[in-house]
Formats: structure tokens, sequence, C-alpha cells
């Protein structure tokens, strides 16, 4: 049977066992079992049993139960509250004050937290009432908290990295450092998209009441409450960054930050560390059947030779390296709209990683320019994470009509943020190399 047929066969079986609502790790790794059975016989299956093993043995996998655990403490631990407070009181007396301090606070908790639902979960619960009693247009206050909710896998630390790392075989450091260029960029991108609109359209975003913005005195009062999340930052990225700890155990410090913060806030409780636990262990078990999956996927792929035709193929799409590039662009957003980001990056690396070599590309910059894309999966319609994270703890008065219109202008500048990072890398490259060194 030629590797055309066989190719077909292979991604034709995904996409009609996904469009049944066949769970994807169940799709991916049966799929792949099978083709493998016939391709290779027994013997294609302690290979993905060996690469498996491999993986569980690797120091860097301890990372992910450490940031998500993490993430559920700091959800728990009031952290949120206190710098809402001090967000309203800074931000408060200018137009669109409150939309930008949300998404400063989204910026904070993606560099604590790791994954994208803690911030938007969290702030849609607390700011977005807050900011529709004093008149917000509900689509402007939905959009900015789904916008900056997504930065938690950009931001770092990020689950989406560790995964991106295990199986590209990236530096988690030097992906971790990537992060932050084009996490400042997006921030600064939508907060001068709010600034903007609520200049051109006061009713949109307007400023508080002089009675509600408060004095020096309790601006500067309320300046305590980022001590804590500067700590947690601190504790994980600058023992990272300052070669004083490796990616897992910079999340074990993390871990004991987001301890403190829920002692200080007097939320530690054995029910607290237990809930959070348990929501740890399902989430944890999950990325090993992923992993699990995963590996099933990439023996598949390579074994049926798809992994020369693919290269072969898009080798041929018009434009060059550009062409490819912008091939790989609208795939990921046509995907990120039906998919969730991990089973997207399961189906595809295997697929464009040899694209990637082939061009020359840095798989750390292109490693940023793919999760920025899955950022924009999680916020767009129909099947975008955030926006039924959203959904759960929004007002009944937002309706998910609402929700599905907020994201388009922020989406947009999204997108705006990938393009300026394609157009110069250096904003994704400039502190790996700070960091660590200019790559070998």
């Amino acid at each position: 049977m030629s590797v055309e047929l066989l190719t077909f066969l292979f991604f034709g079986s995904l996409l009609v066992f996904l469009f049944i609502g066949t769970p994807l790790v169940f799709t991916l790794g049966g799929i792949s079992v099978i083709f493998l059975y016939f391709a290779m016989g027994p013997v294609g299956f302690y290979i993905v049993a060996s690469k498996f093993w491999d993986s569980m043995t690797n120091f860097t996998l301890i990372a992910i139960p450490m940031y998500v655990y993490m993430a559920m403490l700091l959800e728990k631990s009031g952290v949120a509250q206190n710098l809402y407070r001090m967000m309203h009181v800074w931000f408060g007396a200018m137009r669109g004050g409150l939309a930008i301090g949300t998404v400063m606070i989204c910026a904070i908790f993606a560099a604590m937290s790791g994954i994208s639902g803690a911030a938007v979960v969290t702030m849609g619960a607390i700011a977005l009432p807050r900011m529709l009693e004093r008149g917000y247009d509900k689509r402007l206050a939905i959009g900015a908290i789904n916008a900056g909710g997504g930065w938690g896998v950009l931001v770092p630390p990020s689950i989406l990295m560790v995964l991106y790392a295990m199986l590209t075989e990236v530096s988690v450091g030097r992906l971790f450092a990537s992060g932050i260029g084009p996490g400042i960029l997006l921030v600064v991108l939508v907060t001068v998209y709010i600034i903007v609109r609520a200049w051109l359209q006061p009713s949109l975003a307007p400023a508080l009441p002089p009675e509600e913005r408060g004095d020096w005195r309790l601006k500067l009062s309320t300046l305590k409450a980022v001590a804590l999340p500067i700590l947690i930052v601190l504790l994980v990225l600058g023992s990272i960054f300052g070669g004083f700890a490796t990616p897992t155990e910079a999340a074990a410090l993390g871990v004991f930050g987001a301890l403190i913060a829920s002692a200080v806030h007097r939320k530690l409780s054995y029910a607290v560390l237990s809930d959070s636990a348990m929501q740890t262990l399902r989430l944890t078990a999950l990325i090993m059947w992923i992993l699990f999956a995963a590996h099933a996927f990439s023996t598949a792929y390579t074994t049926l030779g798809a992994n020369e035709l693919m290269n072969h193929l898009v080798s041929q799409v018009p434009g060059g390296e550009w062409g490819a590039l912008v091939f790989i662009l609208a795939v990921l957003l046509l995907l990120g709209m039906v998919l969730d980001p991990v089973g997207i990056m399961l189906i595809t690396l295997p697929v464009f990683m040899p694209v990637v070599q082939l061009y020359g590309w840095d798989p750390v910059w292109f490693g940023v320019v793919f999760i920025m894309m899955m950022e924009i999966g999680y916020m767009t319609p129909p099947f975008g994470f955030n926006l039924f994270y959203l959904k759960a703890v929004a007002p009944p008065e937002v309706s998910m009509g609402d929700i599905y219109w907020s994201v388009i202008p922020y989406a947009l500048v999204t997108f705006l943020g990938v393009l300026i990072v394609i157009m110069v890398p250096q904003i994704a490259l400039f502190f790996p190399n700070l960091f660590f060194g200019m790559p070998r």
C-alpha cells in the first residue's frame, strides 16, 4: 500500500472519530496502535512502550503536577481579590481603567500559575460583575478577561510549554524565557486597544466617580497586595533564569510560595489542600494519557512514512518558507476553533517539526509562535476553552452570544502580536539568549 493512501486513511480515520465525538486521547492512541500493528506487527507496541518509559523517567515531567498544584492553590488563596482591589484604586480614575487593571492582573496570574483557566475563572467571578455594575460595555469587559486569561499558556511558567518541550526536545528553560517578550508585547497591545477604544467611545468604559478613586494613602496601602505575587514570580522565574534551579525544582518553590500565600490570606486548610490535590491528580492523569497517545501517534506517523510525505507537500506550498508559515498558521487557527490546544499539539507537531528543520527555523521561536496561536484557540468560538470557563462564572445577563462576539477584536489584537513576533524574532529570542547564551 502506498504511503499516500496510508496517510489518507490514517488522518481520515482521525477526523472521522473526532467528528463523531470520540475522546481525543482514545482516538489518537487507538488509531495509532491499530496502524502500527498492521505496519510493523507487535514490535510497534514495544517501541511505543519504550518511548513512553523514557518520558516517565524524565525529570522535567515532574514539573507538570507541581505547576498545576500551584495554580489550584493560588485560585483559592485570595491573592486575586487583593490584587483587584489595588488595580481598582490605581486605575479606576481613567477611562477603561478597570479593564486595564484586569488584564494586568491576568498577566500577573499568568506569571504565577501556568494554565489558562485560573485567571479566567478568578477574574470572571471578581472583576466582571464590578465592571458591569459601573457601566462597562459587556463585550469590552468580557473580551479583556478572555484575552488576558489566555496568557497563562504563554507567560512562564506554562504547562503547554513543558509539553511542547517534552514532545520536541527543546530546552524548557529557553522556552520559558522566550515567552517573556511576547507576553509583554500582548499586554501592551491589549492595553493600547482598551485605551483607544475607551477614548473613542467613552460610554463603553467610564471612569470611576471621584468618591471611589481613593487618596494617595489608600493607593500606597494597597501596594502590599503585589508583595506575595512578586515573591512567587521571583521564586519560580528568578530561580530558573538565575541558574539556581531547574524548571522542575522551581515548580516546587512555586508550590511553597502558593502555600505561603494561602496561609497569609488565612485560606490554608485541609479542605483546600485536599481539593487542590484531587484536581491536580485528575489533570495530571489526563496529561499522562495524552503523552501516551502522543508517543503512539508520533511512532505510527513516522513508521507510515507520512513524515517525508508531509515534508514534501508543505515544501511545495507556493511562497517558499513564508508560504509554508502562512499555511501552518491557517491550520492552527482552524484547528483552534474546534480542538483543545493539547490535542492540536499532539496532531500537528509531528507534521510541523520536520518543516521547522527543513527551513532552519529556530524551534524556540517556532514554539512561541505555536503557543501564541494556541492562545487564540483558547478564546475563539465555537469550542474555545476560555469561552466556557467564562460562561460558567459570568452573571446571568451575559449570554453565550455576548461572549462569542466579545473575542473578535481581542483575537485580532493577539494575532497582530503573532505577526509582530514573526517579523521581529528577537522579541521571542532576546531573553533566552540573555539568560542562557546564544544557541550552539
